[in-house]
Parts: C-alpha cells; structure tokens; sequence
C-alpha cells in the first residue's frame, strides 16, 4: 500500500493534495488534504512513534498540542493546528497558561520512559530521582566527545560543579523539553499550539529557558509564571544543552553562543 493509501485508510478519508513543509531539519512534514475537506500533517522519520506518545502525554495533561490522528511505518499524522500569526501579548499569557498546566502534571522522578533523537544527537533520558544527576549526565556530559575539545573541557568543568548551581529536587513537572519559538505555533485567533515535543519530566525551567534561545519574550511572562528565585542564573545552565546540541547537529557556528552561556556562569 502506498503512502497516500495508508494516510488515507488511517484518516477516514482519501488524500487529494500533498504540499511539503518547510523545515525538517529532524523529520520531513507534509501538509496533506483530504477528500472530506479536512487538512491534517504526516511527518516522517525514524522518531515519529516516540513523539506521538510524547505528544499524546503532553495532551493527557490538557497541554495544547496537535491531536494524534494516527501511527503507521515511520508516518505519524496530527492535525493540522492552522496559520501562524505573529506572537501578541495574548499568545504570550497563553503558553504561560500552558506551562501551568504542565507544571500540575508532575511524578516522581526525572527523565521519562524512553529515550529521544534529534537526528543524529541521542537524547538520553533514563530516570533518575536526582535532577543535578539528571542534567549532568543526560544532557551536558554526553557527547562530550563530538565538541571541540576546548568546548568539552569547559563543559565537562562545569558538570563538576553542577550542584552549585541548580537544584537537586525541583518538582518533577513534565517539560515540553525543546520549547523554542520556533515550536511554539500562534494562531491570528490567539491560540497557541506546541509542536515537535522532546518531552519528559524535569524542573520547569528548562521550557523556560529554551524560550530565550532565539527569542525575547515579555517579562510579563515570566512574572506571570511565578518562578522560583534565582531562576535567571539557572537559565544558562539549561539553555547551554540547546546550544551544545546545535554544534552538534549543525556545527561550529553555535559554539559562541554556547561559550557566551559558559562565561555568564563562570566556566
């Protein structure tokens, strides 16, 4: 059976059209049409699975996420969730209003029941009831070997003193895990969507910060979210995973942007 035939059998209905969506740096999308005038996204790829069950725990806990439609051979179909808009103050307290939600959705440990790929770069998360352990082994001492070596060796300086610098019980909250803008979908009607999860259970702030890679939200978010004290010395300790992860999938041109998150925390 072809792709379009299965998309079709899963959907309830024939394909009519096909377009491709730009990105797909980590899996191919495709915005496809359907006979019954529904539109609905395939993406593609040997991690497609995994995101579906991430997505479908991020929705179990009332996050606004595409709805899975269905699994099948490396093709994973959600809903389309409509055009993007630029960000407004509305769409700022509605991700704040999401990441509430995810906050409430907590257990007992850190990491979650499977590990994840973003492309090439493996993100590990095997469980553990320690965060700095967590963080320290799952997200900033793997891979060490694929960094410049003086990149490494800063990094590997910083894991040594990683308990000085976060804490080790924060609560457990599931985190969407690769919150950037470019994940974050505004719809012109105010809604927002979050798409392309990493997900699994950590401190908040991890969202929190992979929101600033790229961007500049209002402070009116941050206030609203009732953040721990201190939490803006800790953003670069959670920011510097993206930053590594993206030497490692796209190279040398984010190695300054990773030092610079380095130096603020005195490595």
């Amino acid at each position: 059976m072809g792709e379009a035939a299965a998309i079709g059998r899963l959907c309830g209905s024939p394909v009519t059209a096909t377009h491709a969506l730009p990105g797909g740096d980590i899996s191919g999308a495709s915005k496809i049409t359907l006979a019954d005038g529904r539109i609905v996204v395939a993406k593609h790829g040997p991690m497609v699975e995994t995101e579906g069950r991430m997505l479908a725990a991020l929705a179990e806990c009332g996050a606004p996420v595409p709805k899975v439609i269905g699994i099948e051979r490396g093709t994973l179909i959600i809903d389309y969730v409509g055009p993007s808009a630029a960000m407004r103050a509305d769409h700022w307290s509605a991700v704040a209003a999401a990441l509430d939600t995810l906050r409430d959705c907590s257990a007992t440990d850190y990491g979650w029941s499977e590990d994840y790929a973003l492309r090439n770069v493996v993100v590990s998360n095997m469980r553990t009831d320690n965060w700095v352990e967590f963080w320290r082994d799952n997200r900033l001492l793997c891979g060490l070997d694929e960094l410049p070596a003086p990149l490494a060796q800063r990094v590997e300086r910083l894991a040594g003193k990683l308990r000085d610098l976060i804490p080790s019980q924060p609560p457990a909250s599931l985190v969407h895990g690769d919150l950037w803008g470019g994940n974050i979908v505004a719809n012109p009607d105010g809604r927002i969507w979050l798409i392309d999860p990493c997900a699994y259970h950590g401190d908040r702030e991890v969202d929190v910060a992979a929101m600033t890679v790229f961007d500049n939200p209002p402070s009116e978010l941050f206030n609203s979210l009732a953040l721990e004290p201190g939490w803006r010395e800790r953003l670069p300790v959670y920011r510097l995973w993206m930053w590594l992860t993206h030497v490692r999938l796209f190279g040398e041109g984010y190695r300054p942007a990773a030092e610079s998150d380095l130096e603020r925390l005195g490595f």
